[in-house]
């Protein structure tokens, strides 16, 4: 029953990050990355109820502080500030993306089937799901005019790497999950410090505007 649970809330991620992906607001799109985050951290509750893997109780406090809370937070605030509505436009339609998103995760699902080790024999969709948000973070960055819905890209394939480590090295010390987390947490503060210069010099969001550089 508890895989089943499991299971469901990785299939719940997938969900999360295809609306990640096609909501246009830059608001709106740190309130879902929220969300997304807040299931990770009852996937990863539940796994260390399950699988006795107690250092996930810990990782689960740390997420829920710096990805439910902190930076979404930070998004919402800063890039809530900036607006281009022509950057808003998608250069794929919502419909592709979900093909696209189904896609990956099939193909993702072949890719881990050699896979065996204790904890993932049982857990296989849940890998195929962290593995299938490196190309989904992907798919946000190339699909996206907006470079601050880009940035969101970069935050996906982060929830992706976390739920990897989860599983594969999930009684590693957490300090391990505190400064990747950090890591992250920083990258995304230069990240917005750099969209906003881009914005106050050149009033554009639109990376399809940033192709010529001006010496």
């Amino acid at each position: 029953m508890d895989n089943l649970i499991i299971n469901n809330l990785a299939g719940l991620l997938l969900v999360t990050s295809f609306l990640v992906v096609i909501a246009r607001k830059t608001t709106t799109t740190a309130c879902l990355y929220s969300l997304q985050s807040l299931v990770l951290v009852l996937l990863f509750w539940t796994i260390a109820h399950e699988y006795d893997a107690h250092a996930l109780y810990d990782w689960s406090i740390t997420a829920f502080v710096t990805k439910v809370v902190l930076l979404p937070m930070i998004l919402y605030v800063q890039l809530g500030k900036m607006r281009d509505e022509r950057a808003e436009r998608v250069l794929i339609h919502p419909v592709w993306i979900g093909i696209i998103v189904a896609a990956i995760s099939v193909i993702c699902m072949y890719i881990i089937e050699p896979v065996h080790l204790p904890m993932v024999a049982e857990l296989k969709p849940v890998l195929a799901v962290s593995l299938a948000h490196f190309f989904i973070g992907l798919l946000c960055i190339i699909s996206q005019r907006n470079i601050l819905k880009q940035i969101f890209g970069y935050c996906l394939m982060e929830n992706g790497s976390s739920l990897m480590l989860a599983l594969v090295a999930h009684r590693a010390p957490h300090l391990l999950e505190i400064g990747i987390t950090i890591d992250a947490i920083f990258a995304v503060i230069f990240m917005v410090v750099l969209a906003r210069l881009i914005f106050r010099k050149l009033h554009t969001l639109d990376g399809n505007q940033l192709t010529v550089l001006k010496g």
